[in-house]
């Protein structure tokens, strides 16, 4: 089924590959429930919509598309559905989730067709990487703020916060022990940096497990979206089309990107063609369908992958492993509960995460001004605004007017312009 011998892998290689995947991606289990609980969602139901999403798209992904690529919650469209979308645009989280809803419609529509491809190319590059690095500043951002290394100031907007608070040196800690296993090149160590953060905070008092360690997962909502044509009505009544469309294109973008890479480094494109591509995207297009049904923001393949790769995975048996594991992960809900109320443990993973996002600046052509300024507009208003789909706004309405003016509009794709005029509709004339 998995054609191992083709593919020159074995059984025991896949499994140790998917164990590998597993324990460098599985901080999102404990991550995301709580930055979304900061939507007002309950910590039960993002723990298992997140479980639910992962393994219906990393399944997905296995059985049709027989990549060793796992897909789960992406950070970033996690934050800005916590902090902008909901408390931004003041709508209810259920209404949020309408918009994830009807953005992973689109994207199961548009993975079947080729408008598809014309989308990734329709888009400049220099915008794709500064969007990339404007959501790592993004979550770098919220982590700083969530531990309390920077604090909120009357004048300057923001200030270094209380270097000798608990909360605060707990975080500079786990992330100085993270950096060292990723320094080593241990794989896991943003996971094993969190476990080794929590048993510090165990050993001072500053963690507890008054409910345990396992219980039966529970969905204490159950289906957040069960109507889909109710879903729509709410994007329509609220106005969210910049919002669906910014979580559509960073899915996209995300997703895609993530696929090639991953498939390069195993040896599995076909010249510049990457096979079952189809099949691909429709994994995780469904999984950002099913997950908002249940209650978490859009999912993406998982650049971690990579650490399953190198360690030999090259087939779906190496994510058959990944879901097998985060289901055995959902049983575990009070221990990730427990630690989910300790900042500390998870700061640390999205600091270091919006380092490696912020990457994507070596890759932008600092040399040319239409190119580099819409490119760090999208990077310097994500944080500032906490907004990705305004950041995204402003990089797609600058583009096209340096492009005139420099001459060079013919070199602009049709697409950006249509795009650059409803953004612009959007920031002047729609609440925002």
């Amino acid at each position: 089924m998995f054609k191992l011998k083709e593919n020159n892998t074995n059984v025991k290689t896949e499994l140790i590959a998917g164990l590998t995947t597993f324990l460098t991606m599985a901080y999102i289990i404990v991550v995301n429930p709580i930055i979304l609980k900061d939507a007002g969602v309950p910590f039960e139901q993002v723990f298992s919509a997140t479980i639910i999403a992962t393994v219906i798209g990393t399944l997905w992904m296995a059985l049709a598309a027989n990549y060793p690529i796992a897909i789960a919650p992406g950070m970033g469209l996690n934050a800005y559905f916590a902090y902008s979308v909901v408390e931004t645009h003041n709508i209810s989280y259920q209404t949020a989730f309408a918009a994830v809803f009807v953005a992973g419609i689109i994207f199961i529509i548009l993975s079947l067709t080729p408008f598809r491809k014309v989308l990734i190319e329709a888009i400049p590059e220099n915008l794709k990487n500064g969007i990339t690095a404007g959501i790592g500043l993004f979550i770098a951002f919220i982590g700083m703020r969530m531990s309390g290394l920077i604090v909120a100031h009357p004048d300057n907007l923001v200030k270094l916060g209380d270097l000798h608070a608990s909360g605060t040196l707990l975080t500079l800690l786990g992330l100085a022990i993270t950096l060292i296993l990723m320094a080593l090149r241990v794989h896991g160590a943003l996971f094993i940096g969190m476990i080794v953060t929590g048993l510090i905070a165990f050993f001072t008092g500053d963690l507890s497990f008054e409910k345990g360690f396992m219980d039966t997962p529970s969905l204490p909502e159950g289906m957040i979206i069960t109507n889909p044509i109710t879903a729509f009505v709410e994007v329509w009544d609220h106005a969210l089309y910049a919002v669906v469309f910014s979580f559509l294109l960073v899915t996209i973008f995300d997703t895609t990107g993530t696929m090639i890479g991953v498939a390069k480094q195993a040896g599995l494109m076909k010249g510049n063609t990457m096979p079952r591509a189809r099949q691909a995207l429709l994994a995780d297009s469904v999984a950002t369908t099913a997950g908002a049904m249940f209650g978490t923001s859009p999912t993406s393949a998982y650049v971690e992958s990579s650490s399953g790769v190198a360690a030999g995975g090259r087939t779906g048996l190496t994510t058959v492993t990944v879901a097998i594991l985060f289901l055995i992960a959902a049983f575990f809900g009070p221990l990730v509960d427990a630690v989910s109320g300790i900042t500390a443990i998870t700061s640390p993973a999205l600091i270091i995460v919006g380092s490696l996002m912020i990457g994507a600046v070596a890759n932008i052509k600092w040399n040319e001004i239409d190119e580099a300024f819409p490119a760090f507009l999208i990077i310097l208003s994500m944080p500032l605004t906490s907004s990705i789909a305004t950041g995204i706004a402003l990089g797609f309405i600058s583009y096209p007017i340096l492009k005139i003016v420099t001459g060079k509009w013919r070199s602009v794709h049709p697409l950006v312009y249509i795009f650059a005029v409803l953004f612009f509709y959007q920031l002047v004339f729609l609440p925002h």
